[in-house]
């Protein structure tokens, strides 16, 4: 075919003129930490390394060229879609000549020679490039923004998690951020996509590695689903096949350290997807830690989850990740929109949060509508969105709460009118129960959720005197509950009583021991309140 009367694929893209007819001199040899725009373009420099990836487009063949220090994509050029030097593969040791360009904000170079390096020295530098690769993902650990027991335990954990995260995105390993649909969860993804995004930038150049390299995305249940572990295997698999990728490391947060989080992490395992979880909730038996790269939970050192929220735990490591990460307020909302039971660190948090701005107001204001966002988006990423949100711009979140905030607060004042009306109570021993048919209340995908709406109607009751309490919210397959702590309510007791007693109800769930959900057969609902009843009953 004759392409010279065809338009160019890429009107950026100047096929490259054979290097004999350019001065010899003009290149050096570069390290690609050192190449820049303002001192490199349109120079010729020798670069050294490891191919990483190669994708052919319907132009130029692009290869991901390593060499310890950075990434840098470089483009061979045979004719459209024509695989350019198709000796070259992923995992060659190679040596290239290049003229360094700019392309949609990235640097790049157009190949004018290269060649692979002899076997010998292909295994020296394979060798040189993985310690230069330990060496930048090793950190000195900062200081927590807060002193705590429960992080120093756990300080050994972040170091090494934020080592594994550093070199995943050094070695151009994707990264997967999945976390539960709440403030909380928000908290925690948009923490760590902070830290690390802007290490991919270093590393590739800007442009859309971030796109490339980086996906956020929420769960809907509190756990690692299979449904989500099979997307995520189906999408690397496919981005494997397609654009040689690596397959991802899978960041859990604020979800993971359950038993049901097993199956979805050993899943992902099979086609060679690797797991760190960040979770706070209880789990009766560790089955996830020899299943990860790390697990960071308060139980796994003696601690109570209730202490520390997952937006708390992220934020903190976070600045094991990356230093410069500022996202110093979103402590203080995590722990206020989880209701985290740790007095001192919430307050220390809420003054460092004061000092950028944020009132103890403004936070409660921000997790409504993150929780209320979360509803209207449900799986989508809406990478831009959220950081409108979360003050990225810091006057549109301003203007954003102004609009939002008032509007939440009369659903969140008519949901509790509504269920003030329909709510039912009973005394129970000594204990207050308190039930709200959610389903007979309540239209599908309303705001509040079940979960915030039972949360406001438990503590207008506590607030009224009533501080024996429990409060639930009923559905057909699902009960989500409140409890004080003179109830001497724990969801994991009821949980493993259910089991034991009714195990045809099939019971699962989890929680925090005073605030949870569980799930059983529809057809049994009438036995797990009947159950749930007697047990409040016998409760000392």
């Amino acid at each position: 075919m004759n392409y010279k009367n065809k338009k160019p694929f890429n009107p950026k893209f100047k096929p490259f003129k054979p290097f004999k007819d350019r001065p010899s001199e003009r290149a050096e040899k570069i390290t690609i930490s050192e190449i820049t725009m303002k001192e490199h373009e349109g120079m010729h420099v020798i670069v050294t390394g490891m191919i990483e990836r190669v994708a052919q487009t319907s132009g130029p063949t692009l290869f991901y060229l390593s060499d310890g220090s950075a990434t840098l994509t470089i483009k061979g050029f045979e004719g459209a879609g024509v695989r350019a030097y198709p000796e070259i593969k992923e995992g060659d040791a190679v040596s290239a000549t290049i003229e360094v360009r700019e392309f949609e904000g990235s640097l790049e170079g157009e190949i004018s020679i290269m060649r692979k390096v002899p076997e010998a020295e292909a295994e020296s530098l394979k060798k040189e490039i993985e310690k230069m690769e330990y060496q930048r993902a090793t950190i000195s650990p900062p200081t927590f923004l807060v002193d705590n027991p429960i992080l120093e335990k756990l300080k050994d954990r972040f170091t090494k998690a934020a080592i594994e995260i550093r070199l995943a995105v050094i070695r151009s390993r994707p990264i997967i951020v999945r976390h539960h649909n709440d403030c909380d969860g928000y908290s925690a993804g948009y923490t760590l996509e902070k830290a690390i995004k802007p290490l991919i930038i270093k590393q590739h150049g800007g442009g859309k590695a971030p796109w490339e390299f980086f996906t956020r995305s929420p769960c809907a249940a509190p756990f690692y689903e299979i449904e989500d572990s099979i997307k995520d295997a189906a999408h690397s698999l496919s981005d494997a096949a397609k654009f040689s990728n690596k397959m991802p490391l899978v960041l859990i947060v604020d979800n993971g350290s359950g038993a049901e989080d097993l199956i979805g992490i050993k899943q992902g395992k099979i086609h060679g997807m690797d797991f760190i979880v960040v979770d706070h909730h209880y789990f009766e038996k560790d089955v996830i830690s020899e299943e990860v790269v790390v697990h960071i939970n308060p139980f796994l050192v003696g601690e109570e989850g209730s202490a520390y929220s997952a937006g708390m735990l992220c934020s903190e490591l976070a600045r094991f990740i990356n230093p410069e990460t500022n996202v110093e307020y979103i402590p203080a909302l995590s722990g206020l929109a989880d209701r985290i039971n740790n007095p001192k660190v919430i307050e220390a948090y809420i003054k460092i949060a004061e000092k950028q701005g944020y009132t103890k107001q403004l936070l409660h204001d921000l997790s409504a509508i993150i929780d209320f966002v979360s509803t209207k988006l449900r799986f989508m990423e809406a990478r831009e969105y959220i950081e409108v949100v979360f003050g990225d711009p810091l006057a549109s979140q301003k203007k954003l709460v102004a609009l939002l905030a008032p509007h939440i607060r009369k659903l969140e004042e008519r949901g509790l009118a509504i269920a003030r009306a329909e709510a039912t109570q009973e005394t129970l021993g000594k204990t207050t129960l308190q039930i709200l048919d959610i389903e007979k209340t309540f239209s599908r995908n309303v705001y509040p959720k079940p979960g915030k709406v039972v949360g406001l109607l438990h503590d207008e009751l506590v607030q009224s005197g009533k501080e024996n309490t429990v409060s639930i919210g009923l559905m057909s397959d699902l009960i989500t509950i409140r409890a004080t702590e003179p109830s001497h309510f724990s969801v994991h007791d009821f949980i493993a009583h259910l089991q034991k007693t009714h195990p045809e109800a099939y019971p699962d769930g989890g929680g925090h021991h005073l605030a949870g959900a569980i799930k059983f057969v529809p057809s049994k609902q009438a036995v797990v309140l009947k159950a749930f009843k007697e047990f409040i009953k016998n409760r000392k």
